[in-house]
């Protein structure tokens, strides 16, 4: 029986298919790029400009008169070539197509290595480089190998202060770098189903950082209920008593906080065996963790004190920081001397909106600890927004209490 990447697909693992691609997205980073490469190809028309996103979310607001001009003209682009376009503010590209656009069974392709996000909501969806998306908007398909999977079996609950993202920290802690190369995690298991579709989009954003090619979660009641309030109907996706690469048993009920130390993701330890570094800043945001349930735990946490450090928090989409604004959470956030930024990616690739100077330590809720990642010379360290939050507070790494 198929696993769902092949259901989706079409083909059993191992085999190259031919497919149409019925979401095809860039970013302002990688958009310019894809314009290039197509202006080069000589394409002046696109054949599906209905089924493109250009989304600006990089390096917004524009942090150079370069950037803006480099903008303007892909606006422009967009403008003329019929492609929608979310412009700077609306958030990052993933969590907006996650927000009523993505949806089961189909296959998403973004220029942008987390588009793997996507694969919460039951959908293929990978990255691909700027001139692979050029020849695919420009043809409108494109060819997979179907790659082989690896099931992430999950049982029990999450409990305390853990949530998905150390979760996340331990399988790809588990599996390594490098483990699952040219592979698919689909996440499955009876602890599937307690997670919300926020916790779902965070590990599967981080499948990449084992060289997955997408983490898939099966469409259940959570996606039925996230997509009908985006107005979207859709119908469960049944899973199938399939055969997979190997199997990766985990225990929900024994995760507890973890934190991703310098320089590798999957360098993990317990947050108790670090606690107590020093910090210079704290970041909770990015296409990991900038989601509603991450802001509402962060803001149980230090409603009615005072940060320690400097902590920027960005939600991922205006969508996001309207409901936190609406429910109270942003304003306890604000109170405890945080700065909020506009939605997009901020520091997290090291452009503007909070890089590290040289020695500088982060805590951060991205996905990426790599070296000069934030800033040359300064060091990163992951962590869930739980434990970020209750590190902001004292000023070193903190193990969270239940919140």
């Amino acid at each position: 029986m198929s696993t769902l990447s092949e259901a989706i697909l079409g083909a059993p693992a191992g085999e190259y298919v031919d497919r149409e691609v019925d979401i095809a997205f860039a970013h302002d980073g990688t958009g310019v790029l894809t314009r290039e490469a197509l202006r080069e190809m000589g394409v002046e028309q696109l054949p599906h400009p209905d089924r493109l996103r250009l989304i600006f979310d990089h390096i917004v607001p524009a942090n150079t008169g370069t950037t803006a001009t480099l903008q303007a003209e892909l606006r422009e682009y967009a403008r003329a070539s019929g492609i929608a376009l979310s412009d700077a503010g609306g958030g990052i590209c993933h969590q907006v197509m996650s927000e009523g656009v993505v949806r089961p069974g189909m296959v998403v392709v973004g220029a942008d290595s987390h588009t793997c996000t996507l694969g919460a909501l039951g959908a293929f969806a990978t990255g691909v480089g700027a001139t692979d998306m050029a020849a695919i908007w420009a043809s409108g398909g494109t060819w997979f190998r179907v790659p082989e999977t690896i099931a992430i079996r999950l049982s029990g609950n999450l409990s305390g202060p853990a949530d998905p993202k150390d979760l996340a920290l331990a399988y790809v802690a588990k599996l390594g770098m490098e483990g699952a190369t040219y592979r698919a995690l689909e996440f499955v298991g009876d602890g599937a189903a307690g997670i919300s579709m926020d916790g779902r989009l965070t590990l599967s954003n981080m499948a990449v950082e084992t060289g997955a090619k997408t983490g898939i979660f099966y469409a259940d009641a959570v996606t039925v209920r996230h997509l009908a309030d985006y107005g979207t109907t859709v119908s469960p996706q049944v899973p199938e008593d399939c055969r997979y690469e190997r199997t990766i048993e985990i225990d929900l009920d024994d995760i507890v906080p973890l934190v991703a130390v310098p320089h590798r993701v999957d360098t993990v330890r317990e947050a108790e065996e670090v606690a107590g570094t020093p910090i210079d800043q704290v970041f909770v945001g990015t296409c990991t963790n900038g989601r509603y349930d991450d802001l509402a735990r962060f803001a149980r946490i230090v409603r009615g004190k005072k940060v320690a450090v400097r902590t920027l928090v960005i939600p991922a989409s205006r969508s996001v920081l309207a409901r936190a604004i609406a429910d109270g959470i942003l304003a306890d956030i604000v109170d405890a001397g945080c700065t909020i930024g506009s939605p997009g990616c901020g520091p997290c690739l090291g452009a503007h909106m909070g890089v590290l100077g040289e020695g500088e330590v982060c805590l951060s809720t991205a996905n990426r600890n790599f070296k000069n990642r934030m800033g040359v010379g300064g060091e990163i360290y992951l962590s869930s927004a739980a434990t970020a939050a209750a590190s902001a507070l004292t000023g070193v790494i903190t193990v969270p209490e239940a919140a």
